[in-house]
């Protein structure tokens, strides 16, 4: 098929490189404008950008895609679908009548559970023990569009935001190649959406990380994971900040009269802390100024000791 990709990072690079694989001709790369990047300000290309290029696929990079100027210059491609992976952007009724076939997106949760802009880290936070792929062709709302397939894939106990985006990606990849086909063909019943069981996802940011010690280690564990590798959880200490990177529910049970926060117990391996329900057991993190390291390299140079207490939010 003749396709407009539209999509911005890492997580859309692997069904660019699919459908170029696959045989598709991929005319046109649209994705978000260059940024600038770390206390230099050197303009950094999108994801999706340098994969196009690679490939020498043109690429279109408007500020706002919905604009009469944008909207004209994805009419000159003569595309037969445009397949959406994480653009950044909302697109309009115009675009998505464009294409003979519509606008599909890839989008990583089971719809219509974890609509929005982060399914990956909310399945994590909240617990889910499977997540998955959805190939949806859109319309005007959030990912409400009817469903054409799905796959589901299986969340680990110890699964990060990161890891489950490189399983989500590469399964959206996949998905979207065996999609694009049968739906040319006319092989696909397309099924709505049924908005009684659908939840909304809200946008990641950095005080979602702050770590709240009155709540359970198991609900602070999944914070931990699902906030991996950005925008990470946190807390303080003497007044400094603490990224927490791995950590393991050490006692789901323990109600004891610690403060919440309170470090009841240091190990060499690890530090060990009450929370509302629970003990908490940091395994590796990251002392503000700090390089990230394990528990046990961290205590070398930092003798931390039962008694001293993280900020209780």
């Amino acid at each position: 098929m003749k396709v407009i990709f539209m999509g911005t990072p890492d997580f859309s690079v692997g069904a660019l490189e699919a459908l170029v694989a696959a045989g598709h001709e991929v005319v046109l790369a649209v994705t978000q404008p260059d940024k600038a990047k770390g206390r230099s300000g050197q303009m950094q290309y999108p994801p999706v950008k340098e994969c196009a290029l690679k490939h020498g696929i043109p690429v279109f990079q408007p500020v706002k895609v919905k604009t009469p100027e944008s909207v004209e210059e994805l009419r000159k491609y003569e595309a037969d679908i445009f397949v959406v992976a994480a653009f950044g952007q909302i697109l309009s009724k115009e675009i998505l009548t464009m294409p003979r076939f519509g606008c599909v997106n890839i989008h990583a949760s089971l719809l219509p559970k974890y609509r929005g802009a982060s399914p990956i880290n909310w399945c994590i936070i909240n617990g889910e023990q499977e997540t998955g792929v959805t190939i949806m062709q859109m319309d005007e709302g959030v990912d409400t569009g009817d469903i054409l397939t799905a796959v589901t894939v299986p969340v680990a106990e110890d699964e990060t935001a990161e890891s489950l985006f490189e399983k989500l990606s590469e399964a959206g990849a996949k998905l979207i190649v065996d999609t694009l086909p049968k739906l040319e063909r006319g092989e696909i019943t397309p099924v709505r959406q049924n908005d009684a069981e659908s939840s909304h996802t809200k946008m990641m940011g950095k005080s979602l990380g702050r770590i709240d010690w009155n709540k359970s280690a198991v609900e602070i564990e999944r914070l931990v994971r699902g906030l991996n590798s950005w925008p990470s959880a946190y807390t303080y200490i003497n007044g400094k900040s603490v990224k927490l990177w791995r950590c393991a529910v050490a006692d789901n049970d323990f109600d004891g009269r610690k403060q919440a926060g309170e470090i009841v117990n240091v190990t060499k391996e690890t530090i060990e802390v009450a929370c509302g329900k629970g003990i908490l057991s940091i395994c590796e993190l990251q002392l503000e100024g700090k390089k990230r390291m394990d528990a046990k390299t961290f205590l070398l140079g930092n003798p931390w000791k039962a008694g001293m207490c993280f900020d209780a939010k």
